[in-house]
């Protein structure tokens, strides 16, 4: 109910400050398209919102095609539910991360709920930024994340194949999200159900393959990537997307680092002794794999999502919602107090979160 009324107070109040226009949340730049463009660059929300608009025919708008057709999921959702109505489709767009933040944080919630966690731990997910960002930018994140809430549940539950259909939707509607289905087949195949877990993993990932092989056949190349345009690729070397680009503007950078760190990286490092630590008593239930494979993913971020905040937010976000599983599945209070400290970020209102 929290949630309820933080996001859909967010909502109005974006809605009111901009003429109750919801192409506010769209944000599309005149470099991508010149006749709706308001922004310079715009956001991401514009290239789900021209996916939605022309599901076939809006790769002239898109930065790299087949990087952003590969979420497709939600602009399909959000064109369905506005019966192909391009004047309903910026409000479906908002009204499905409305819906998704709020089911997520319920999913949350009956997690924690059943593992004899307080539910108040959920507003971590509820209150997070990185979706309160995605929220107002028309990102896909709020929707990825409550399909993997929720495949989370069932898997918990026993429910290991009624949960294949959450994951493979989420990876279709963020690739990130892979890392959840990856960390539920190895705690299958690391467990007495080898066999269900190799089917359980193939089948979670397949109807992304084959929409990627799709893409390379339509598009010519492969969605998978380190991110859109001006995005610099992945690095070999340990968290040197933080440190090995250091600007001329020191004190800028300082700044900017003491938010990179407590945000981010130094949360991350702490996920990933104590995953590797869990894994060395013998645990291995999927909320360590969970924390596992989202923590590894942080020392090689690139620069390009390091030091960008909104980047950085939600990107995030993954790490937030594998805490939380981690602190219910693994009966780990300390993860779940020291999920709430991301609450603190919400202190910066949408500075955090600017984007021009």
């Amino acid at each position: 109910m929290l949630t309820t009324l933080l996001a859909l107070g967010y909502v109005l109040f974006t809605l009111a400050r901009n003429a109750w226009d919801p192409m506010a949340f769209v944000m599309i730049g005149r470099q991508f398209d010149p006749a709706r463009g308001v922004y310079e660059m715009g956001y991401d929300g514009q290239f789900a919102y021209q996916i939605a608009l022309d599901p076939v025919g809006a790769a002239p708008y898109l930065d790299i095609p087949a990087y952003r057709y590969q979420r497709i999921l939600y602009p399909l959702l959000a064109r369905v539910l506005a019966l192909g109505n391009p004047v309903a489709i910026p409000w479906t767009l908002i009204l499905i991360n409305l819906a998704s933040l709020i089911l997520g944080t319920l999913a949350t919630e009956k997690i924690l709920a059943g593992h004899g966690r307080s539910r108040w731990y959920a507003l971590a997910y509820g209150a997070f930024p990185g979706l309160l960002l995605s929220l107002r930018l028309d990102l896909t994140e709020p929707l990825a994340f409550a399909l993997v809430q929720w495949g989370v549940l069932l898997f918990d539950r026993g429910r290991i194949w009624r949960s294949l259909p959450f994951f493979a939707l989420a990876v279709l509607t963020r690739e990130l999200t892979l890392v959840f289905a990856a960390a539920c087949a190895l705690a299958m195949l690391t467990s007495s159900q080898r066999k269900a877990g190799l089917l359980w993993g193939i089948a979670a990932v397949l109807p992304f393959g084959l929409w990627q092989l799709i893409m390379r056949l339509w598009l010519g190349s492969w969605g998978i990537g380190s991110g859109g345009a001006l995005a610099s690729s992945f690095e070999l070397i340990p968290f040197r997307g933080w440190w090995g680009h250091l600007t001329q503007d020191v004190y800028l950078f300082v700044l900017l680092s003491l938010v990179v760190l407590f945000m981010a990286l130094i949360p991350a490092a702490a996920a990933l002794v104590a995953s590797l630590r869990s894994l060395w008593k013998g645990r291995l239930g999927p909320g360590v794999w969970i924390l596992l494979l989202n923590a590894l993913l942080f020392p090689f971020l690139p620069t390009s999502t390091v030091l960008n905040l909104p980047g950085l937010a939600r990107i995030t976000v993954g790490l937030m919602v594998a805490a939380l599983d981690y602190g219910a599945l693994e009966s780990s209070r300390r993860a779940l107090l020291y999920s709430q400290m991301w609450l603190f970020w919400l202190a910066f209102g949408e500075g955090i979160m600017a984007v021009h």
